[in-house]
């Protein structure tokens, strides 16, 4: 109930100015030990069942904060203390960029999804870097992509900068190549790049390298495409992106971009599901899109995937989403006699 209030103020607020008042007060709320400890403790589940390892790293729990939130890294102490698992910084660019022009957001309040066209901004590699030099609480990804004036025969050389310049701070890197606010990048989703960047990228590091793909493909397409990538060395898969399936909306924002939250619950759970019945087994999967609450996220586990992320759905449940979810997921485990959410993994497939 006060997250509903406090909401009120927050949308009539413009998006990005509230995501930067909600990123002030956060730093507020954990500026200090005390706070930050007594705010960690409200938010957080520790329990041994929701904990995992994955890239040789302790995972508290399989909730993630997804790529967008925390663009520039200044966020990852205050994204621990929401109770998170783990976080996925960015997207980052080599250069500097200010995305596309505002007004770039629009909510769709009444069915909980996001209409985003922001256009990887960002204040580039250097300062990121700077940002993330600090020990991290948790896992954290880091999320890369091209600069939008890369050309497509270079676009290459920018995500291997980006992986050389990460990788040793990184928990695992995520090769973006499905936004849809770049023009042109979802052309790089296709066989022969992704074989190329791979082949690059594990002369440069050891470090997990994901792929993370668009809804908006066939299903036939997105499964050989991870397959691919799988084969060529990758260490995972992340399904899905955003959509640009306006149709999924009643009046669409007329600045494009990609819709998330509720809307792109089901596209993005069967395309995840499909390359789950390929992969699982083989690929740490990742499942994202329209994910809210614990039932949802056991669904995406019991298809076959590790981790799940939220984004839209924090911004419409508030601060206390993840304590829910993973209470919501113990409950789970106890009804099915899991004793540790490991053993849920993919036991649907």
């Amino acid at each position: 109930m006060l997250y509903k209030n406090f909401r009120k103020v927050l949308y009539s607020l413009e998006p990005e100015v509230a995501h930067s008042f909600a990123e002030k007060g956060m730093k507020f709320l954990t500026k200090t030990p005390i706070l930050k400890s007594l705010w960690h403790s409200s938010h957080s589940i520790s329990s041994p069942r929701l904990q995992q390892t994955i890239f040789g790293e302790s995972f508290s729990n399989p909730i993630g904060l997804g790529a967008g939130f925390d663009k520039n890294g200044t966020m990852v102490k205050e994204i621990d203390a929401l109770g998170f698992g783990f976080t996925e910084v960015g997207t980052i660019t080599p250069k500097p960029q200010k995305g596309n022009p505002k007004p770039r957001i629009f909510r769709h309040t009444q069915i909980e999804s996001l209409q985003n066209a922001m256009g990887f901004n960002n204040d580039g590699m250097e300062v990121a870097y700077k940002n993330l030099s600090i020990d991290f609480p948790f896992p954290v990804g880091i999320n890369i992509g091209k600069n939008k004036i890369t050309a497509q025969d270079k676009a290459v050389d920018d995500y291997i900068e980006l992986i050389d310049r990460f990788h040793k701070m990184a928990s695992y890197i995520v090769i973006n190549i499905s936004s849809p606010n770049t023009p042109n990048l979802r052309d790089l989703q296709n066989i022969e790049f992704i074989q190329h960047l791979i082949f690059r990228a594990k002369t440069v590091t050891t470090k997990p390298i994901l792929i993370k793909i668009a809804p908006d493909m066939s299903i036939e397409n997105g499964v050989e495409l991870s397959a691919l990538a799988v084969e060529k060395g990758a260490s995972g898969i992340i399904a899905t992106n955003t959509t640009t399936d306006y149709s999924l909306v009643e009046t669409p924002a007329p600045f494009g971009g990609g819709l998330s939250g509720n809307v792109l619950r089901e596209r993005s759970f069967t395309i995840f599901d499909e390359i789950a019945k390929e992969l699982y087994g083989k690929a740490v999967l990742i499942s994202v899109g329209g994910i809210d609450s614990g039932k949802e996220a056991y669904r995406r586990i019991q298809a076959g995937a590790s981790l799940v992320q939220v984004y839209t759905a924090l911004i419409y449940k508030g601060p206390s989403l993840v304590r829910k979810m993973n209470l919501e997921l113990l409950k789970l485990l106890e009804r099915d006699g899991f004793s540790n959410i490991s053993e849920a993994i993919g036991s649907k497939r």
